[in-house]
């Protein structure tokens, strides 16, 4: 039932509007005229003031159709990642790639060309589904800032499809809780060359503590990464100044806070072994931590109505279908979190975050045709 040209078409449209996060009024307006095209109810939200953005979150109803099933979310992100100006897509041998020197944006365009060509299906078919709510996000990938600013009393489904996870073939219905933290580290300057004696370096301090520090992949649950440092004047100085940005990530929520612990524990014990005489008094460095929680744990369970139907309208299609976990997380996190039951479906985007981005059509023809297939499925009472 999927219309292969007409979904590449789509998908062209929308991965040659550059929409980087904060930046994403173009893609906006074309999506609200493209889903009331479709006979949808529009409205953006008030996201973009709270954030500094061009635009906020797109919120898109269409009715239900010979169902009496309560509502469905759909949902995926228009803004990319870096870098976006002048991206040109092109298709070749099937194969979606970016032209030049910038990121394709099939994350996430593919999975928003994918719940584009599913509505195009059920009107021109005359299917039954629920009414669907369709939220496109702002700002998923600096911190999944437009769900987190979402008004979820305007939403009225309690199960929900995310396309927003590389591969195909894949659902996520674990992801992981993290931390977003923020060390700042505070010595004393002295000349580097004349008096060092009388400094106590924040990159010293800095260096004692990561080193220390148990991270990269921690256990089969657990990650930590500490991935800015930034701190120092010049090479004659003893910097005074060091900040430290880093993150944690489990599926199990006390690990997470046992890891946080352990990275604070490192610095201020590398804190307090900085300890010199300086005219006669004792000083050390001086630590400031801030541990920001980033997004909430995602554990549907496995028997879950959203995931059973969604793995029996795969297996109806004959499209192998692997339920487990991402090691990243998504707005659907934050839909969990709200009360709709979220699964989060690879919508085949490879590659992601970088220049060698590529889609494939035929991955976006079998996702779309599940997507269908699924909304079919949830609109039986």
């Amino acid at each position: 039932m999927i219309n292969r040209q007409r979904i590449s078409d789509e998908f062209f449209r929308l991965a040659s509007i550059c929409s980087p996060s904060f930046h994403e009024a173009e893609i906006a307006d074309y999506l609200a005229q493209r889903f009331r095209e479709l006979g949808a109810e529009v409205e953006m939200d008030e996201t973009a003031g709270a954030i500094g953005g061009e635009a906020g979150n797109l919120i898109v109803r269409f009715a239900a159709h010979q169902s009496s099933a309560p509502p469905l979310l759909l949902s995926a992100h228009m803004d990319t990642v870096s870098p976006a100006d002048g991206v040109q897509p092109v298709l070749e041998n099937g194969v979606f790639r970016s032209a030049g020197e910038t990121v394709l944006g099939a994350d996430d365009k593919s999975g928003i060309a994918e719940v584009i060509e599913a509505i195009c299906v059920l009107k021109e078919q005359n299917l039954p589904h629920p009414p669907l709510e369709v939220v496109i996000t702002v700002c998923e990938e600096v911190g999944l800032l437009g769900a987190k600013h979402l008004d979820v009393s305007q939403l009225s489904a309690r199960f929900g499809l995310v396309l927003d996870t590389s591969g195909v073939g894949t659902v996520a219905y674990k992801a992981p809780c993290a931390n977003k933290l923020r060390f700042l580290i505070e010595g004393v300057e002295s000349h580097a060359g004349l008096d060092p004696e009388h400094g106590i370096s924040a990159i010293q301090v800095a260096a004692k503590a990561i080193s220390a520090m148990k991270l990269g992949r921690i256990d089969e649950q657990t990650t930590a990464n500490i991935g800015i440092i930034q701190g120092g004047q010049a090479t004659n100085i003893v910097p005074r100044h060091v900040q430290l940005l880093g993150e944690a990530r489990s599926f199990d929520e006390q690990a997470l806070q046992q890891q946080t612990e352990h990275m604070i524990d490192c610095l201020r014990q590398a804190a307090d072994a900085s300890v010199v005489e300086i005219h006669g008094e004792s000083t050390q460095a001086q630590l400031t931590t801030e541990v920001m929680a980033d997004y909430p744990l995602m554990d549907v369970p496995t028997d879950a109505p959203v995931l059973r139907r969604l793995c029996a309208a795969a297996e109806r299609l004959g499209q192998p279908l692997e339920a487990g976990s991402s090691g990243g997380g998504s707005d659907a996190n934050l839909f969990n979190q709200y009360g709709i039951q979220t699964v989060n479906l690879a919508s085949g985007m490879q590659k992601v975050h970088s220049v060698n981005e590529f889609v494939l059509v035929d991955d976006l023809v079998s996702v779309a045709d599940l997507v269908v297939a699924f909304v079919q499925d949830m609109a039986e009472v």
